[in-house]
């Protein structure tokens, strides 16, 4: 009995599944090499905290962590390195949950991430976007094919 394909044709196909199978490998071997370099907490980023936690929005928890870091106890860099985790830090971190949760579910549904953002930091005010029209009164492009 005979084989219904061409040969030719069949190792070409054979010769096409190797090579992508080869370069599936090579992409997964580079994956796996990748190391993702987190630039960490700046001295910025720490500053901001800290007044967050020194501002009249920010909850209790956050305010009585900051007392502890003015008492010496520790630093916001201690926390940021994950040196202190005890209870009071950890309800402090967990004030931010159900906001990072909001936000999550918004960009979830296809919320614009600038805007997820400014809702989130009222001090944020991003500037409205040229394609935003509040009116509706019709297409603000009209082109040759549109009449």
């Amino acid at each position: 009995m005979t084989f219904p394909y061409d040969q030719a044709r069949l190792q070409a196909l054979i010769d096409d599944v190797d090579a992508r199978t080869t370069a599936a490998v090579q992409v997964a071997q580079q994956a796996a090499q990748y190391q993702p370099r987190s630039r960490g907490v700046s001295e910025q980023d720490l500053a901001a905290i800290e007044r967050y936690a020194r501002g009249g929005n920010a909850p209790k928890e956050f305010k009585d962590l900051q007392q502890r870091i003015d008492s010496g106890e520790f630093s916001w860099k201690d926390i940021a390195a994950g040196r202190v985790m005890d209870e009071g830090v950890q309800k402090a971190l967990a004030t931010g949950v159900p906001d990072l949760q909001r936000a999550y579910t918004a960009i979830q549904e296809g919320q614009d991430i600038e805007d997820v953002i400014a809702s989130g930091n009222p001090e944020a005010q991003r500037p409205p976007r040229q394609d935003d029209d509040d009116e509706d009164d019709g297409p603000s492009h009209f082109r040759q094919d549109a009449w």
